[in-house]
């Protein structure tokens, strides 16, 4: 691991939390608010079920695997940027 001035510590801090709050609020939303408003979707049909249903069940997991890899990526082009990602 390189060493980081004090600066440098502090931006990448920024940076990742900054990237934790984005990812927390998507998966609120996938969680709560979808969930929240099931009775209102299941109007709507998707794959031949009701979309309350399918995001509950399929959907929200879904979404998680992939925020999970979005997130994955964009943390170590942050740490990339400010060198301290691990070597590959």
């Amino acid at each position: 691991m390189s060493q980081l001035t004090a600066e440098n510590r502090v931006l990448h801090w920024q940076h990742t939390r900054n990237l934790m709050t984005a990812h927390l609020v998507v998966w609120f939303l996938f969680s709560y608010v979808v969930h929240w408003f099931a009775p209102e979707l299941n109007n709507i049909r998707f794959a031949g079920w009701p979309l309350g249903y399918y995001m509950a069940s399929q959907g929200a997991l879904v979404a998680f695997v992939i925020q999970l890899f979005i997130f994955v990526k964009q943390q170590d082009n942050v740490d990339r940027k400010f060198g301290v990602a691990e070597d590959d």
